[in-house]
């Protein structure tokens, strides 16, 4: 995948110094030389953006959900990065060109006549910085997931905004012939990944396994768990500790879609996720009705058996996390731990399905409960790890969890002289 990005970088940048972008030239040249290649680069690093999240399969497999979103977040902010020296380059040099104060060039380019397609790129751009600004963590929590996930649609109308201005305007693009169809076979590429990936694939899927809900079961304050039921469900072969992306057709569900992890291993006949209020979607699981249409995409996820690399298991919750580990206990296999860790005794989901397994599979469970934020600070240390479990550096371990608890858990592990490879991770997060 790697060779391929670069490749094709590559060849955008070899299509730009060939388009007599690099020779002598005045200081106004210059920058907006730097201004094309900037803009040439960001609209390709927007594609890989959407190809990332595109749920390929082949991608998915070999890298995983969790590590492709990571490669998105930081794809991302190189992206928005570039389109902002684009923004600068480009207007600064226009500016010495035409001799004119900066604020005089911009309302210039944005009159329409002289600089066409400026409007649109404008317009483009300001999507763009939305959706930065809502994957802020801070502005994040005070948006649910809806808005959030709305907000993220405007990304594709802002890359399509940004077709407009690069392939009929771009210098190179205008006056090359073989760059713009280069150009117009990558967005074609995009579109028709984008297309079989996330519109085709999942209506063969709902047409395919016709999935509905068959019960909705409360497992305790603020917890339901879903099972869902469909014909062929074996043909799937999802694999406990993996999750699908649902959408459940009713009236107030039917615009979001949510990833939610298996929370018992799939047998073929019916699949189950185990849901915490945590935003408004999540909160209103409980009024889904059996019966409700539901269209799915998955399964996906590297967080299962076949990433083990030891005979010797320790499997590690934080929260609502434990939902793929309880999935993983039912089919592990040899000496296998299980630490669960949570605020209070009342947060401790599906205990008795836990407690059950631990005693039919011979595995043991040590329940973590307390306040990191007073005397529980030191749970799950890389000192308290070794407590509970001395040989955790000759397991592999599985750690699942809110964000900021995995970041600081995975630390103790490897602390913990945990070899980096043994170390499998899947965090809760929005990318």
């Amino acid at each position: 995948m790697l060779a391929v990005v670069l490749g094709n970088a590559a060849v955008i940048t070899w299509l730009w110094v060939h388009g007599g972008n690099i020779t002598d030239k005045s200081t106004g040249d210059i920058l907006t030389s730097i201004g094309r290649i900037t803009g040439l680069l960001s609209a390709y690093l927007a594609l890989i953006q959407v190809i990332l999240l595109a749920r390929l399969p082949l991608l998915e497999r070999a890298f995983g959900f969790d590590r492709l979103s990571i490669w998105h977040r930081w794809n991302g902010h190189v992206c928005i990065d570039l389109v902002v020296a684009h923004v600068i380059f480009t207007v600064w040099g226009y500016a010495l060109l035409d001799r004119l104060p900066l604020g005089k060039e911009i309302s210039t380019m944005l009159g329409g006549g002289i600089y066409p397609g400026m409007i649109t790129a404008t317009i483009g751009t300001v999507m763009l910085l939305a959706v930065v600004a809502t994957s802020l963590v801070i502005v994040r929590r005070r948006l649910s997931y809806e808005w959030w996930y709305v907000v993220h649609l405007l990304a594709y109308a802002g890359i399509a905004l940004s077709w407009f201005h690069e392939i009929p305007t771009g210098n190179e693009l205008v006056l090359d012939h073989t760059a713009a169809t280069y150009w117009r076979g990558l967005y074609v590429a995009t579109i028709a990944i984008l297309v079989a990936f996330r519109l085709v694939a999942p209506l063969f899927f709902t047409l395919r396994h016709g999935l509905k809900v068959a019960e909705v079961t409360e497992e305790g304050p603020g917890v339901v768990s879903v099972r869902i039921t469909g014909k062929r469900l074996g043909r799937l072969r999802a694999e406990p500790g993996q999750f699908f992306i649902w959408r459940f057709l009713d009236r107030r569900r039917v615009w979001a879609a949510h990833p939610y992890s298996l929370s018992a291993a799939p047998d073929g006949r019916s699949l189950r996720i185990t849901v915490k209020s945590l935003g408004d979607h999540s909160a209103r699981m409980r009024e889904l009705k059996p019966g409700t249409r539901v269209v799915a995409e998955g399964p996906f996820g590297v967080f299962t058996d076949r990433a083990r690399r030891r005979e010797k298991l320790a499997l590690i919750a934080g929260g609502i996390g434990i939902t793929p580990v309880r999935a993983l206990l039912e089919h592990a296999r040899g000496d296998v731990v299980v630490l669960y860790r949570a605020l209070t005794s009342e947060d401790l989901v599906l205990r008795g399905e836990l407690d059950r397994l631990a005693e039919a599979r011979g595995a043991t469970i040590h329940y973590v409960v307390g306040d990191h934020r007073g005397d529980g600070a030191s749970l799950l240390s890389s000192d308290h790890l070794l407590e509970l479990v001395p040989d955790l550096p000759e397991r592999d371990v599985f750690l699942c969890g809110p964000p900021a608890m995995t970041a600081v858990i995975s630390r103790n592990i490897r602390a913990a002289r945990v070899p980096r490879r043994n170390v499998h991770l899947e965090r809760f997060a929005l990318t």
